[in-house]
């Protein structure tokens, strides 16, 4: 048996998606009030910054991995035109029914569909840009979804990852007992589910690092790779460039 980290606890590897999918069909409905509250609104600069530096052009392929509610496709969607597309994919259904309905009210109507990140439903080098933003940290073999996002790249495109990472030392001990007695009980709070934001809390701790993740995405095939801290290394934004 394999085993995996679902934050500090120790699973069998084939528990952990259903595990995660839990996690985030119990937050869904909240999901976009908390990343307010519990980010004190900075998630849409982290979002507004991967954009700027995604450069999309008119006509480009897009693909949004782990879109969630669809914060990344509604920005990327009125840049690529009509000529381009944007696809639209979580691999929980809760979360993508959330997004597709939020891009609907906002009359943006985007091919939406559920998948897995380990095995991406497309043919090589179909994008210019993949997306990936909050949800590298819950897939099961990260080294397994890196390689499939860059099988789907074309030459040249690249890939962004925007995550939670490392933290400036200064900033350790205020983030920690933010996390870890804050944001559960804003959890409680405001979605009923302390749990869950305890899983966010643990399982940023087990994500790999600046550096850690810079070497997990040259090991998956990207020729250049470069990173981005913000806010003190408490996110950074991962580009890899398919060479």
């Amino acid at each position: 048996m394999s085993t995996t980290h679902f934050g500090f606890e120790s699973v069998d590897e084939r528990e952990k998606a259903s595990r995660v999918r839990h996690v985030f069909d119990s937050v869904a409905p909240k999901y976009d009030v908390m990343n307010d509250l519990m980010s004190m609104g900075l998630h849409r600069a982290w979002k507004a910054y991967t954009v700027r530096v995604a450069n999309v052009k008119e006509g480009q392929q897009v693909l949004d991995i782990a879109g969630g509610t669809g914060d990344l496709a509604l920005a990327f969607a009125p840049q690529v035109g009509p000529g381009g597309r944007v696809v639209h994919t979580d691999i929980n259904e809760a979360m993508l029914r959330e997004g597709r309905n939020r891009l609907l009210d906002a009359g943006v109507s985007l091919p939406t569909l559920v998948c897995d990140a380990e095995h991406l439903p497309f043919a090589d080098a179909s994008f210019d840009l993949v997306t990936v933003a909050f949800g590298l940290r819950n897939m099961t073999h990260k080294d397994e979804a890196l390689r499939e996002m860059n099988r789907v790249i074309k030459p040249g495109g690249k890939l962004m990852v925007l995550e939670f990472s490392k933290v400036a030392k200064p900033m350790e001990k205020i983030y920690d007992w933010y996390s870890f007695k804050v944001l559960p009980q804003l959890g409680k709070l405001v979605a009923n589910d302390a749990a869950s934001y305890q899983y966010l809390a643990e399982s940023i701790r087990m994500h790999p690092g600046q550096d850690e993740l810079k070497a997990l995405m040259h090991k998956g095939g990207f020729g250049h790779v470069d990173y981005h801290n913000m806010t003190g290394g408490l996110v950074a934004l991962h580009v890899g460039i398919k060479c």
